[in-house]
């Protein structure tokens, strides 16, 4: 995209590293964090927000980081299915995804990952969704409706949806205090 000479200088923090870059205002996150930090795993699946390839944590909630414009976030913490590792061990998420193999291409995985960790703190948080019976829980119970409404926002064109779902509800019942 040429800009004129346009460019504004940004800070991105993306998992755990600081970076200053000078962009177009028109760049989106998505391509500010694949074209000019290298960071891969958010995918340009739809370039729409419909399909959810793209999804980041953007200050710790879940975005579509192909519908978010880079200089709009100036700042932001910006955590990447890269960054959920933490110091050479999986998050317990990627692991049950392993485990479960909760994947068959690869392409949505990064993307239905960190939208799954992002899921699991919005309803812990009680955050309800459409499907929720009782608003008023606190922590909502996640059932495979819940799961299922709450992940809707990320597209699988493989159908491995049988395995995802388990894969989500064992990482949500092992970070649970017995």
């Amino acid at each position: 995209m040429e800009s004129g000479g346009m460019d504004v200088e940004i800070t991105l923090r993306a998992d755990g590293r600081q970076h200053r870059i000078a962009v177009d205002p028109r760049t989106t996150l998505l391509d500010a964090l694949r074209e000019r930090l290298g960071i891969y795993g958010p995918k340009k699946g739809c370039d729409h927000g419909q399909c959810g390839a793209c999804t980041i944590l953007l200050d710790g909630r879940r975005a579509i980081s192909c519908l978010a414009l880079a200089v709009a976030h100036d700042g932001a913490e910006i955590i990447t299915a890269e960054g959920l590792a933490a110091g050479g061990a999986l998050h317990p998420m990627q692991r049950s995804f392993i485990e479960h193999d909760a994947f068959q291409c690869g392409y949505c995985t990064p993307g239905q990952i960190v939208s799954a960790v992002g899921m699991l703190e919005e309803a812990k948080a009680g955050w309800p969704s459409h499907v929720t019976r009782d608003v008023s829980a606190g922590e909502m119970p996640l059932t495979d409706e819940e799961i299922r409404e709450r992940m809707s926002g990320n597209l699988c064109r493989c159908g491995a949806y049988a395995n995802i779902v388990p894969a989500i509800r064992e990482a949500a019942e092992a970070g649970r205090p017995r």
